[in-house]
């Protein structure tokens, strides 16, 4: 248990990294051996490939809508926006887990685990 504490203390920097698009790989790449960092790292990883995944899907789900009718394209403009703002709810919880040395799965998307 005292470890586990000290490796958050230690790593929450990496912890935060985590959830900063593409510096995923900074916690995954230097911090191999903290369960903390991987922990934090996997969620990161998770959530920006269900963000990139959520995107082109309301992308060709827009792009489609607008083809049909530009007015009901507007409509779906908000689906868009709804998945950015969701995106960025999960980057901060995570952010404010990692901050306080928490290893707290994100709502949704936590339970799933790429890295082991």
């Amino acid at each position: 248990m005292e470890d586990l504490k000290k490796d958050a203390e230690d790593n929450k920097i990496m912890g935060i990294l985590a959830y900063l698009g593409i510096l995923v790989l900074v916690p995954i790449l230097a911090a191999k051996e903290s369960p903390f960092a991987r922990f934090h790292a996997n969620q990161g990883l998770i959530l920006i490939i269900a963000a990139i995944v959520l995107s082109i899907a309301v992308g060709i789900f827009n792009a489609i809508v607008i083809a049909i009718s530009w007015r009901l394209g507007i409509i779906t403009s908000l689906l868009s926006l709804a998945v950015s703002v969701g995106c960025l709810v999960l980057v901060i919880i995570g952010i404010i887990n990692a901050a306080k040395g928490e290893m707290k799965q994100l709502p949704i998307i936590g339970k799933y685990t790429i890295l082991k």
